[in-house]
């Protein structure tokens, strides 16, 4: 490919789950705003509840997809899992933006505003399984990971947009104005995206990963689960620590300082942005770094470490009023442990299975441990918060997870399959 085709493809790629974070992005900062809408309540926090679990429940289908769409990404190529994943995607994103609210509707509107979230988690549950197994396949192996951290690249874009464009329509609109429609105008932003993304996805090359035949003998649940089952409970466990300190540093942090300790939205939506520009821009610098470290176990153990001694100074400094400029650096810090650690974790899974169960796998894994750990994060902390009234509730479920992830790296044994082929583009 050439410079210009491999970047279209890159985008084509990673383009479908940058609009699922988008998506969550900018449902997390109007959460307050569709809890009232949704879910009125005379209790403030058990709108709000209802409302993250909303965001939540899509979560619920994400293994159901992944199971459905990897399967099919490692028997029809991933080109094709990626288009109809794509449209899925559409579908989903408008019944969130069309939703009536409960004025307007009564129950029909929660149920469309649910039924909306439920295919966007389905078609999330395939994406980030095809998507990544083709940026491992697009091209030589020395850059595996430098191609991977595409998908981290993505993400961060995603959230800094979703960031960003919360901060603009809180600061422009009335109070009145977010209630009555200013909501939406994210939510049919990403919209917009949907046939550009189907459109560049359509022109995308194939990766010949292996024969046709022999990955539709091969791509096979039940032999991932009879031969692989140790390597996927543990690659669920994995995922633990990068998943809810993604969600709850870059998304569920504004809203938890606004609403628990009483800061100013626009400070919140900077701390927030600061992650988000930080996932925008490392994973591409550390991905050439993991391919020149060999071991990924040690990156991963290492990062994990740091990033997890670091969320008490973090939340402190936080609950404390610290200076802007201290929070920033401590969850700039943080965030780039975190990325680090995510790419090493989609190269140490993609390369520790064959290529005709490699998306079903990652697929999995990924949906499995976001759904278990990531997804109803911010409800968990919500709770959390409500029950002991302590504003370290978030702290204490971040450390958590850190310590399980810890002990799954320490657990995790493998080598890249023997039958794994170089894998390369037309």
């Amino acid at each position: 490919m050439t410079g210009l085709s491999r970047r279209k493809s890159l985008l084509a790629v990673t383009l479908g789950n940058g609009l699922e974070i988008y998506d969550f992005a900018v449902y997390s900062f109007f959460s307050v705003i569709i809890g009232h809408l949704f879910f009125p309540a005379e209790n403030a926090t058990l709108s709000l509840l209802l409302s993250v679990a909303t965001f939540g429940i899509g979560f619920l289908v994400r293994p159901l997809g992944s199971i459905i769409l990897g399967q099919y990404a490692d028997r029809h190529g991933r080109k094709a899992a990626l288009q109809r994943i794509m449209l899925l995607m559409g579908l989903g994103a408008m019944l969130v933006a069309a939703a009536p609210t409960w004025q307007q509707a009564g129950i029909w509107g929660p149920i469309i505003l649910v039924t909306g979230r439920l295919i966007q988690g389905f078609s999330a549950g395939g994406e980030i399984g095809a998507a990544t197994s083709w940026l491992l396949e697009a091209g030589e192996g020395q850059s595996r990971a430098q191609r991977v951290s595409w998908q981290m690249v993505s993400q961060g874009a995603a959230a800094l947009s979703g960031a960003i464009t919360g901060f603009i329509l809180s600061h422009s609109l009335s109070i009145d104005a977010l209630y009555s429609w200013g909501w939406r105008v994210p939510f049919i932003l990403g919209l917009l995206i949907i046939p550009l993304g189907f459109y560049m996805r359509s022109a995308l090359p194939e990766t010949h990963f292996t024969e046709p035949a022999t990955v539709k003998a091969s791509a096979s649940l039940g032999l991932l689960i009879k031969q692989h089952s140790r390597k996927l409970i543990l690659g669920i466990l994995l995922v633990m620590k990068s998943t809810t300190s993604f969600y709850i540093i870059v998304y569920y942090l504004p809203a938890y300082m606004v609403n628990t300790l009483a800061y100013p939205a626009s400070q919140s939506y900077w701390l927030s942005m600061g992650a988000a520009l930080i996932t925008l821009v490392a994973p591409f610098f550390l991905g050439k770094f993991i391919d020149r470290v060999a071991n990924l176990r040690v990156i991963m153990l290492f990062s994990i470490v740091i990033s997890t001694v670091l969320t008490l100074p973090i939340f402190l400094a936080i609950i404390h009023h610290l200076s802007l400029p201290l929070t920033l650096t401590l969850i700039g810090v943080d965030q780039v442990m975190a990325n680090l650690y995510a790419v090493a974790f989609f190269v140490l899974i993609l390369e520790a299975f064959p290529a005709p169960l490699r998306a079903s796998a990652l697929s999995v894994i990924y949906a499995f441990g976001v759904t278990l750990f990531g997804g109803f994060a911010q409800f968990n902390v919500t709770f959390l918060l409500d029950l002991t009234h302590n504003a370290l509730a978030p702290c204490a479920y971040l450390v958590f997870c850190g310590v399980i992830s810890l002990g799954a790296i320490y657990f995790w044994k493998t080598k890249a399959s023997s039958n794994m082929e170089q894998l390369y583009v037309n």
